[in-house]
């Protein structure tokens, strides 16, 4: 994905996010549209940078979620 679109990912969840802090029912996104806001929305982003072709996320988005590690178990440790 390119850098620009990454960085136009990063407004709209930004703009989402503070309508959901501010606790609004109806908020304005970036294109000027008035929209009505689930505060139960979600946002995922599943990243493995080591993969060819796949780059970082620029750090305003990346600022944006939490980070959160995975790992095989090793089993030997836990039986």
């Amino acid at each position: 994905i390119n850098l620009d679109v990454l960085s136009v990912c990063a407004q709209q969840v930004f703009c989402v996010l503070s309508a959901i802090r501010e606790r609004k029912s109806t908020f304005v996104f970036t294109d000027g549209a008035v929209v009505s806001l689930d505060r139960r929305v979600g946002f995922f982003i599943t990243m493995n940078p080591g993969y060819a072709g796949r780059q970082e996320l620029p750090e305003n988005l990346k600022s944006l979620f939490r980070g959160v590690t995975m790992m095989v178990p090793n089993r030997q440790i836990i039986m």
